[in-house]
């Protein structure tokens, strides 16, 4: 009983206590909940940023990736050309011959392309470059020497060394084409195709060797029509907008009317 007296004793003293200072409990409380509530922010915060992280970091890794890919990737073509591989010449020791191949502009945009050869000394080539406008196409004609075969041997089957390389360059329309606009625009240089030489049989008819011919002649025709003046699209102004052939006729009958007079 003594027992129980001092514990009923003491619960009553801490209730007299509690009753005289209440807000103990509550700033104990709300102690604990803002604690609570600041560790639970921190914690999202901290989640928030590891997240943000996440997304820079992969955003960061898929465009780094991305460029790479597109470095790796060849640059588009901006020429069709036919043949598409292979400069076809007539086998023919000693003779210089011909070849031809047709370039096509596939952009949508003025494009300047070069010619280039591993043997300047014994080819070359017409036009060596030039500009092609959307959709314009043109066939070049090469021309290469062939050199004797070594112990008469027939050497047609054989792989020439020589090689051409076309190189393009997106340009502007108007301007006029100078080979050394390859050398100020270097990286925007794109390579079309490296041409390999292939000899044809010049005795033995084949399908090669026909649409060879073919492309020779056409080749021949444009080059031909470019050297013919522009045709004469009727009487030319100039000055103060005197026509030349009026003012020939008039000068013509002035002379005569002149001559008249004078035998009068």
């Amino acid at each position: 009983m003594g027992v129980s007296g001092r514990n009923k004793t003491n619960g009553d003293h801490n209730m007299k206590l509690f009753r005289l200072c209440p807000f103990w409990q509550t700033a104990t409380n709300s102690s604990t909940s803002s604690s609570t509530q600041n560790l639970n922010h921190s914690h999202k915060g901290s989640g928030n940023s590891v997240r943000h992280v996440a997304v820079n970091s992969s955003g960061l890794k898929s465009t780094t990736v991305s460029s790479v890919a597109r470095s790796l990737l060849p640059a588009p073509r901006r020429l069709r050309l036919d043949p598409a591989n292979n400069l076809y010449f007539p086998y023919e020791p000693g003779k210089q011959v011909r070849s031809a191949i047709r370039l096509k502009n596939r952009s949508k945009s003025h494009v300047a392309f070069k010619f280039q050869t591993t043997a300047p000394k014994s080819c070359y080539m017409r036009p060596p470059g030039g500009i092609l406008a959307p959709g314009e196409s043109l066939i070049a004609t090469v021309f290469k020497f062939v050199e004797q075969p070594e112990n008469n041997a027939k050497q047609m089957d054989q792989k020439s060394n020589v090689k051409f390389k076309i190189v393009s360059l997106k340009v502007k329309g108007g301007i006029e084409y100078v080979p050394e606009l390859f050398d100020e625009q270097k990286d925007q240089v794109t390579v079309e195709r490296i041409l390999r030489v292939v000899f044809l049989d010049a005795e033995h008819p084949s399908p090669a060797m026909e649409k060879l011919k073919l492309q020779l002649a056409e080749a021949e025709a444009a080059l031909e029509a470019r050297k013919k003046p522009p045709p004469d699209t009727g009487p030319r102004v100039v000055g103060e907008g005197l026509v030349i052939d009026e003012w020939k006729e008039r000068r013509e009958k002035y002379l005569a009317r002149q001559h008249v007079e004078a035998a009068e």
